[in-house]
């Protein structure tokens, strides 16, 4: 079996049409998700960029890959699934975006060969870094990252099993999209439900939070700046509309790509016999309650697009189970036939997808670490999230990025009922009538943590019944 996963950065799940998507279309997404898999809950574990693709590699959770923030790089010894699966004779690939650290120690290991962008990348004459050294490759980002992934696979020896990452930085901000995409989404997108949520109910922690596209946004990522005599409301909604144009743009230019892998597969007889992932390394508020962004726990920056075809041995459906991004790995090996490495610490959903025996998951445990007073202002919290209910801890504490303080804020609590409440613009947690299932879900939530080896806040005490 290949392993090909393709890897965006920021692309929500509710911008693809395989998802419901009123606005986006990306048919060759749809492609892999009709003649596969489309997880519905999948979550990522940090929903921040660097710390989601530690733990997509490692099969860990942030506090044991050492990938808490942005600046918080990796160290690239540790073992990976790509690290297992070369040790069992694979040939393996790393193309685009890294974001985990360049330099000795933290440029990428376990590959035969890597060619990754610096930092954030380039969407237009990017700079690449390999063993060879930095070099500009003039074009478009999303279209040389493919270039690249198909040039290696092409020079490999007949028959030699591989796996390669494709790592776009696409749809990352600012939103720049290619020459051959700019003329679409010139139609007016509609506004999504909670655009106007007023955070009546949220806790100070989250209305804190700088990714208001109305007040947010910068002349960078809008091009251009709004025309005068605007109100409030109305520069509010010009920058949404101009915004979501280009980002779409560039979700355009990501789907056409997604595009010329499977049609390479299918061209040498492989698309049937391998594993092709397309993710992204989190979600993002597309206007959702106001925001652009992500790094909060509430679902579009939570849920993770997850959509995978084998078409010889995972027959078509749909995933309602909830899995996480620090699963990822133990699957991949599980479907390789390679044993995973001790130290992993997710579980395989592999016999999902081979309607095999699997017990689901009773909830997901999700830090973020990277609090900031400066930039985003988005609070350290973390939560538990089970089938119907989500629990909150902003402990306004912990590790910032540089320049940061981190303020006299106290300790919040949010909890939103799922099936009554699925938008999240309720926060019952002092509700009485949710009393005994809050205190419930914090002793789970505790012991989650605890079976993961990671330390509650100090401000956080261990809960009765846990």
């Amino acid at each position: 079996m290949n392993i090909v996963m393709i890897l965006t950065d920021d692309h929500a799940a509710h911008a693809i049409s395989a998802y419901g998507s009123a606005v986006a279309a990306t048919p060759r997404i749809d492609e892999i998700a009709a003649l596969g898999r489309r997880f519905d809950n999948c979550f990522a574990t940090n929903s921040l960029c660097s710390p989601s693709r530690a733990s997509i590699l490692t099969g860990t959770y942030s506090h044991v890959n050492g990938v808490t923030t942005l600046v918080t790089p990796i160290d690239a010894a540790q073992p990976t699934f790509v690290s297992q699966l070369r040790e069992a004779g694979y040939r393996t690939a790393m193309i685009g975006k890294w974001h985990m650290g360049d330099g000795p120690g933290h440029d990428p290991q376990g590959f035969d060969y890597w060619d990754v962008l610096i930092d954030q990348g380039e969407y237009v004459d990017p700079r690449f870094l390999s063993p060879s050294g930095l070099r500009t490759i003039p074009g478009y980002a999303t279209d040389i990252i493919t270039d690249l992934a198909l040039a290696w696979i092409s020079s490999l020896g007949a028959g030699e099993p591989y796996c390669v990452l494709i790592y776009h930085k696409a749809p990352h901000r600012p939103w720049i999209p290619s020459p051959a995409h700019r003329h679409l989404y010139e139609d007016p997108i509609p506004l999504p439900a909670t655009f106007g949520d007023d955070y009546a109910t949220r806790t100070s922690s989250a209305r804190r939070a700088a990714m208001r596209i109305a007040e947010h946004l910068t002349l960078e990522d809008l091009k251009e700046a709004p025309p005068a005599g605007l109100s409030y409301d109305e520069e509010a909604l010009w920058k949404y509309q101009r915004f979501m144009r280009d980002y779409l743009r560039c979700v355009a230019s990501v789907d056409d790509n997604v595009g010329r892998v499977v049609d390479f597969l299918r061209a040498r007889g492989e698309f049937d016999d391998t594993l092709l992932f397309y993710a992204s390394d989190q979600g993002f508020f597309l206007g959702d309650h106001g925001w652009f962004d992500k790094r909060f726990m509430y679902e579009e920056s939570l849920r993770m697009p997850l959509v995978l075809s084998c078409p010889s041995r995972v027959s078509p459906g749909v995933v309602d189970e909830m899995v996480t991004n620090v699963d990822w790995a133990q699957t991949i090996l599980e479907a390789a036939g390679v044993p995973p490495h001790p130290r992993m610490q997710g579980r395989s959903f592999w016999p999902l997808l081979t309607d095999s025996a699997y017990a689901a998951a009773d909830g997901v445990y999700y830090r973020y670490w990277e609090h900031d007073d400066v930039f985003h202002k988005a609070p350290a919290h973390y939560g538990y999230r089970t089938g119907r209910y989500k629990l909150i801890y902003f402990y306004n504490d912990g590790m910032g990025l540089p320049g940061c303080g981190w303020g006299a804020y106290p300790p919040e609590w949010e909890l939103y009922d799922l099936v009554a409440d699925p938008a999240e613009v309720r926060n019952v947690y002092d509700d009485p009538a949710y009393a005994v299932v809050r205190e419930e879900l914090k002793a789970a939530m505790w012991r989650e943590q605890a079976r993961l080896g990671d330390e509650p806040h100090p401000s956080q005490p261990k809960p009765v019944d846990a």
